[in-house]
């Protein structure tokens, strides 16, 4: 099940699917994540966090409209392939789309751009490194 879920929910899956259990759950919080307009999603499988995503206000560039940021998508490994992450973009896609959102985009692994093209996404920019992360790319989707 996908619902909306405060920030504190998101942090634990953060640290260990993002950042390799490295960091406090504090060092996890991304400046954006409370700001107006921000929102959370979670998928549950019965009580335990499967995979969760932030979206918060932000454009991209000379890009023009009304825009997400989605940040932070984290699916935990024995729930990876079974399709929730696609299930909670596009439960997210939706809303955006009632939000009068125009486009989303991300800043994404290089090892995750697949899943995102598979949703609908197109990369927008050459590769770049993220500092104890890795390579990512800027990926957007147009929404209206």
């Amino acid at each position: 099940m996908i619902r909306f879920i405060p920030v504190e929910e998101v942090l634990a899956i953060r640290n260990e699917v993002l950042r390799e259990g490295r960091l406090t759950l504090d060092e996890c919080r991304f400046p954006t994540d409370k700001i107006e307009g921000a929102f959370h999603l979670g998928y549950y499988d019965n009580d335990q966090l499967a995979c969760a995503a932030s979206f918060h206000p932000q454009n991209y560039g000379e890009y023009k409209g009304n825009a997400y940021q989605l940040r932070g998508m984290a699916t935990l490994e024995q729930y990876r392939g079974k399709g929730i992450g696609n299930q909670l973009v596009n439960f997210a896609i939706v809303y955006l789309r009632g939000q009068k959102a125009n486009y989303v985009w991300c800043n994404a692994r290089v090892k995750a751009i697949r899943f995102y093209q598979n949703i609908g996404f197109e990369v927008i920019s050459d590769e770049f490194e993220v500092p104890n992360v890795g390579p990512h790319r800027v990926l957007y989707l147009k929404i209206q």
